[in-house]
């Protein structure tokens, strides 16, 4: 038999703590098999390129005449290119500028559309109406034109690969801001803004440790997504000659060099290893994407 003191009597059991949305979202998203596939995948492909020139010490520039159009080898793992440069080696390389475009663009993007969404919601009246008129300007260009554009003057004032990134994000930002904006609209509604706003709390204190915490949901699955989308993008500029320069390698620009008609039909080892890891790689981006999207949505089940 169990003896129960007055000490025990009286105190009463502390509640148990229910966790935190954040730990519950985490939990969600490890569940999500897809998901933490493609995020392994994605880590793996993110180590591999940037790692590359630990990996492999072969050129990525010098043409060797000798080795031109070989299938692969033991010694040239996916074959060589039309000016004799292994394609395994380029692979890795281009990864790091492809990836560096996605992960430089998806941070500019999603840093200019919030900040600008954030003031528009949070002040309204002419300034909401000054940055929306502003953004539907930007969202009116053409992207394709005038990126190439854009890249075609500003190409050797500023490094090629840079070029990119900052024409690209100029050109992005504008869906990002109109989401957030309408996020920083409904939210600021809520008693507690209107507590801190009552109490004197500085417009900048309140954007940054109130709102932008409570929207930081919708923000981290548009950066993932638009990751996939810059990537695409680079891609298909790298493709039309209007991308990353030439002599940086990246899976845009070596389908670019695979373009030709006998390289299509009987050297795919030249263009199906880009074309391959574009493909996983937005694939996975996607996926997490959605995993993320899943997790963080409060109505969905726990």
């Amino acid at each position: 038999m169990t003896l129960v003191t007055d000490q025990e009597v009286l105190t009463p059991k502390s509640p148990k703590k229910s966790p935190s949305p954040w730990v519950i979202a985490r939990r969600k998203f490890f569940k999500n098999k897809l998901a933490m596939i493609s995020l392994i995948f994605l880590l793996l492909v993110i180590i591999l390129s940037f790692l590359a020139p630990y990996i492999t010490t072969k050129d990525i520039v010098r043409v060797d005449f000798t080795k031109i159009s070989q299938p692969p080898s033991s010694e040239n793992w996916l074959g060589t290119d039309t000016n004799g440069r292994d394609v395994f080696t380029r692979m890795l390389y281009a990864g790091r500028s492809s990836l560096t475009v996605g992960l430089s663009c998806m941070f500019f993007i999603v840093l200019i559309g919030t900040t600008v969404g954030a003031i528009s919601g949070y002040f309204g009246g002419k300034i909401d109406q000054i940055l929306m008129r502003f953004t539907d300007f930007v969202l009116m260009f053409p992207f394709m034109v005038f990126v190439i554009v854009l890249n075609t003057i500003l190409i050797g004032k500023i490094s090629g690969l840079w070029t990119l990134i900052i024409v690209i994000s100029l050109l992005m930002w504008g869906s990002v801001a109109r989401i957030v904006r309408s996020r920083v609209l409904a939210e600021k509604e809520n008693e507690y803004i209107l507590a801190s706003q009552s109490i004197g709390c500085k417009s900048s204190k309140i954007i940054i440790k109130h709102l932008l915490p409570n929207v930081a949901s919708t923000i981290i699955v548009q950066a993932t997504l638009l990751m996939a989308v810059t990537i695409v993008a680079e891609s298909g500029l790298s493709f039309l000659g209007f991308g990353v320069p030439a002599d940086t390698p990246s899976w845009g620009n070596m389908l670019f060099e695979a373009r030709n008609s006998d390289v299509l039909k009987d050297k795919v080892w030249m263009w199906v290893p880009p074309a391959t890891a574009i493909t996983l790689v937005i694939l996975s981006i996607n996926f997490i994407g959605e995993g993320l999207k899943d997790a963080l949505n409060p109505k969905s089940r726990r």
